[in-house]
């Protein structure tokens, strides 16, 4: 068994954590790896994030357990973006140079350091030096691929035998949102279009991520707790998957991972044209990319009709066969076995 030391930014409850480091353990270890899990921010931070709460001492504390992590740093590391957040890169550059390491981008993690002089580089630097480099989109991957020439794209997957999108949907047309307490505001930054859709059609807009949210003043919203037991159901009891996004850089970076759930739960999504969406979508055929809000209604009101929803949920199972997890485990296997030899 090849050692393997994954330095992760969340632990289990992070969802690019969990969906992209965790989730292939089991697949690891069949291949042959010895993957040993460190975590730089804990659960317990993350939950206190999402109610809102903040702690000065939070970040000190991570920076604590991943020093006394380094100490057991192997010859082979997996990184999320970097190792030591907000830290100047020859802290990273210390330990990273004892090793062979891949670094792993779901998300436009630059733009948090572009008005940071001492910072605005660092991650350049760690993809120059990473032996090589994994993106989830293709916007991260020509990001990349300008500074490093080993670099693969892997896709964020949810586990797809978890849902069962033969449940019974709900009795009121349902219209859903999965997300966290963080990313509420894109859907709050389309309140006017939120309110015109449901204006149009007689739904319920399900918010999956906390039941302590304020719903949008006119639509009409149910908002409940995220869990990983519930997340399946809900979705694929729903009719409808919606991702509004701002248009900026650090959208552009986002990898569509919501909808991809919705692929995996058979529902179609209604998406911003934005970065890696307007790829995965086909408009029209397995969803839809509406630019403005009248475009957005019209959406809505199509898939409103059974017949028409049906057809486009036909439309995605034929493409949801790349986005599995099975497909995208030996991708990261052939890779790992590549670079870690």
């Amino acid at each position: 068994m090849k050692p393997l030391s994954i330095f992760t930014r969340y632990d289990r409850l992070g969802a690019s954590s969990r969906l992209r480091y965790f989730i292939y353990e089991r697949y690891l270890r069949k291949g042959g790896y010895a993957p040993e899990y460190h975590y730089f921010y804990s659960n317990e931070y993350l939950q206190a994030l999402y109610k809102g709460k903040t702690c000065p001492c939070a970040l000190p504390a991570a920076w604590f357990r991943r020093l006394k992590d380094l100490i057991k740093i192997r010859k082979n590391v997996v990184i999320e973006y970097e190792l030591l957040p907000f830290l100047p890169y020859f802290v990273d550059a210390a330990f990273l140079s004892r090793c062979r390491y891949i670094v792993n981008f779901d998300d436009n993690v630059w733009e948090k350091y572009v008005n940071i002089p001492f910072l605005r580089n660092k991650l350049d630097k760690i993809v120059r030096n990473a032996a090589g480099v994994i993106a989830a989109n293709d916007y991260l991957f020509n990001k990349v691929s300008t500074l490093n020439n080993n670099v693969i794209k892997i896709r964020t997957v949810p586990d797809a035998a978890s849902y069962n999108y033969k449940l019974p949907k709900f009795e009121k047309f349902t219209v859903a949102w999965i997300g966290t307490p963080v990313t509420y505001r894109y859907l709050e930054a389309f309140a006017d279009t939120l309110r015109a859709m449901n204006a149009a059609v007689d739904f319920e807009l399900l918010v999956i991520a906390s039941a302590a949210l304020k719903p949008i003043q006119g639509v009409n919203m149910r908002c409940v707790d995220w869990s990983p037991e519930v997340e399946f159901g809900l979705l694929c009891c729903s009719h409808v998957g919606i991702m509004p996004l701002t248009d900026d850089q650090f959208s552009m970076g986002k990898s569509s991972f919501k909808i991809i759930q919705y692929f995996a739960a058979g529902i179609p999504p209604i998406a911003s044209p934005v970065g890696e969406n307007s790829i995965i979508i086909r408009d029209g055929v397995n969803g839809f990319t509406p630019n403005t809000p009248e475009q957005w209604v019209e959406a809505i009101k199509k898939l409103y009709d059974d017949s028409y929803r049906s057809k486009i949920s036909e439309n995605i199972k034929i493409s949801s066969e790349n986005l599995t997890i099975r497909h995208c485990q030996q991708q990261l296997l052939d890779f790992f076995d590549r670079i870690f030899v």
